[in-house]
């Protein structure tokens, strides 16, 4: 196999996901865009848990950017909440469903595609806020993203970034359902690229599913420290029901708020 060109791949990936309207594909409902706009501000980063109300206190008229979190929700949602939203994600099928609610809704959602891990088409300090959903998993070098958004960042600025609990990547979950029992299978951190045989990648790339990498502790969150962010609060999330045996055992998922020193 050729090498593979991550970002074309992942881009067409999240395309297939979106048209397929996956949990994380699906737009808000007019409610819940109306609760927002009365300051019910129901935003969330990982699958169950949403933003804590105290974090979301002065959002309007904040510049915001959203990243890698096309598909209808988190951009709406903070628009409505009254910030100025720039919303950038990977799947154009994506932002067309940012554009949808927002025109659904009557809000203002800037959209452009562009890989998370260069967001050049910004100059330094432009944004208040970026709210980043859980989807660092799918680049490979997570440091590099922690960089740009720190460069994009006002000093006094926020990062509220969803993130996979590197544990997660230890199991084949697929065959955990099939056999009832969670088995550990995988070497941490666990990358597609290098932690799967030739046929298993290639099957992944042929099926046009996304990439995925764990990364660990010390790139998630002492990545952020690394770029010059203070960690201020950090809460954890669940999958949903019988999506994996590991929610028996342990949160899937979490949540940490960062600043860029003033």
């Amino acid at each position: 196999m050729s090498k593979i060109d991550i970002t074309k791949h992942n881009a067409k990936a999240w395309d297939e996901e979106s048209i397929e309207e996956s949990p994380w594909c699906t737009p808000v409902s007019e409610e819940v865009i109306k609760a927002a706009k009365n300051g019910e501000i129901e935003l969330r980063l990982t699958p169950n848990k949403f933003v804590p109300k105290e974090w979301l206190q002065d959002i309007s008229g904040k510049e915001v950017l959203c990243v890698g979190s096309g598909g209808g929700q988190q951009a709406p949602i903070v628009a409505a909440a009254g910030a100025n939203v720039v919303s950038v994600d990977i799947s154009q099928e994506q932002l067309n469903k940012d554009l949808f609610v927002a025109y659904r809704d009557g809000l203002k959602v800037m959209t452009i595609q562009a890989d998370m891990s260069d967001l050049s088409d910004f100059v330094d300090s432009t944004f208040d806020l970026i709210v980043n959903a859980a989807s660092t998993v799918f680049v490979p070098d997570v440091e590099k993203v922690w960089s740009e958004f720190y460069r994009v960042l006002k000093p006094g600025g926020e990062l509220w970034a969803g993130m996979m609990n590197p544990s997660f990547f230890l199991f084949d979950h697929a065959e955990a359902a099939e056999k009832d029992v969670l088995e550990v299978k995988n070497k941490l951190p666990y990358s597609d690229i290098k932690s799967l045989d030739k046929k298993e990648l290639n099957r992944i790339v042929e099926d046009e599913v996304p990439l995925v990498w764990s990364h660990d502790l010390e790139k998630l969150i002492g990545g952020q420290t690394k770029a010059g962010f203070m960690i201020l609060d950090l809460y954890e999330d669940w999958w949903s029901g019988e999506d994996t045996l590991l929610n028996k055992f342990s949160p899937t998922t979490f949540v940490t708020r960062a600043r860029k020193p003033s």
